[in-house]
């Protein structure tokens, strides 16, 4: 359960976290956290490895296995039957490396012991135009810690205690582009391998359910409609509230693209008018799903109080309930992105999809 509950944390950071990509098309990622002291149940070390936001991979100290977690992936140990102890016994070197770090880390920053923590997130990602990129960075303590530049082959440290590592890094020349190599190569080519093993749940379409809701405020007389899409894949969406035909982002709000429980998103948006005006409003909607965009028309608000208020109550609560999830999940990921202060490694064969970190700090 506890290590549900990790992954559950960071398949929300996955899927909220648009600071390397922004919006994009198809995705690689892997996640390596260290935890020098863990609560009761949980590992002190584990990785997860996700395609866009499907988690396809993962390793815990506590089953010391790496293995799928998609039936998709099977396809692999079948191609090569020595695939999953080959990257079991790589990961487990990685495991030590990461042990290590931390001590270093604790020792460099004069801490005592207790919870610590240190991670590396890196990937690649291949939009719809056919353009690539890669990202790969560290962090200590729920900061950012030091993070690679694969146009100029350095590292950069914000922190003056990362640039100790920073000089040992970049000393490195021979491993910065072979991490290089990594990223804009072998990583892409995993992705595309990915993504036709699992074509079937990551290649599909989910058409949108679009609805509407509105109420009166009653203070001034201002009309507040909510445009509420439900149950659409893949992720990316473009939504906006157009008036006259033009975008029209004044007194308009919005929440982030959230998952649902069956793999497909919900997303809603909101606009505050003059009744007025209702005519000249439109919710546009474009989606992969739909054969051509979608413009819905407000309507006059019910003039049930009681059913306009429980439609708002019903979203100001999922909005809460987000804020509380992202805020633990942001807490959670920020800590652990510190904990991991140990390069990847210099080998990079093309039969693994995960490069792993292998270089001290």
């Amino acid at each position: 359960m506890a290590l549900r509950l990790l992954y559950l944390l960071v398949l929300g950071a996955v899927i909220l976290r648009e600071s390397c990509f922004g919006a994009s098309s198809h995705s690689m990622k892997f996640f390596y956290t260290g935890i020098s002291e863990p609560s009761q149940g949980q590992p002190h070390f584990f990785t997860l490895g996700f395609v866009d936001d499907q988690l396809f991979s993962s390793y815990d100290s506590n089953s010391r296995k790496k293995q799928p977690r998609v039936s998709w992936m099977e396809k692999v140990g079948q191609e090569d039957p020595q695939y999953w102890d080959r990257e079991t016994q790589k990961v487990r070197g990685h495991e030590e490396v990461f042990r290590e770090g931390l001590e270093i880390l604790r020792s460099r920053y004069n801490q005592s012991e207790g919870l610590h923590t240190w991670q590396e997130m890196y990937g690649c990602e291949l939009q719809r135009d056919g353009s690539k990129g890669g990202f790969d960075q560290y962090g200590y303590e729920g900061r950012t810690f030091i993070t690679f530049d694969k146009e100029t082959l350095t590292w950069v440290a914000p922190d003056p205690l990362a640039q100790i590592t920073q000089r040992n890094w970049d000393a490195d020349l021979g491993w910065s582009q072979g991490n290089k190599v990594y990223l804009e190569e072998i990583c892409i080519e995993w992705l595309e391998k990915l993504l036709s093993y699992g074509k079937e749940t990551l290649l599909r379409t989910e058409t949108p359910v679009v609805m509407m809701s509105s109420r009166t405020e009653l203070e001034d007389g201002m009309e507040t409609h909510v445009c509420q899409i439900h149950g659409f894949y893949p992720r990316e969406i473009d939504a906006s509230w157009r008036r006259d035909g033009e975008v029209w982002l004044e007194d308009t709000f919005h929440k982030s693209v959230a998952p649902n429980v069956d793999g497909t998103y919900h997303y809603w948006l909101s606009v505050q008018i003059n009744p007025k005006e209702r005519d000249r409003y439109r919710c546009h909607v474009e989606h992969d799903g739909l054969q051509k965009p979608l413009d819905l028309e407000l309507k006059e608000p019910t003039k049930s109080k009681y059913n306009l208020g429980l439609i708002i109550g019903c979203v100001v609560m999922a909005a809460l309930v987000l804020v509380g999830l992202i805020a633990g999940i942001l807490v959670f990921i920020k800590r652990r992105q510190d904990d991991y202060e140990a390069a990847p490694t210099s080998d990079k064969g093309s039969n693994s999809s995960d490069q792993g970190s292998n270089q001290a700090v």
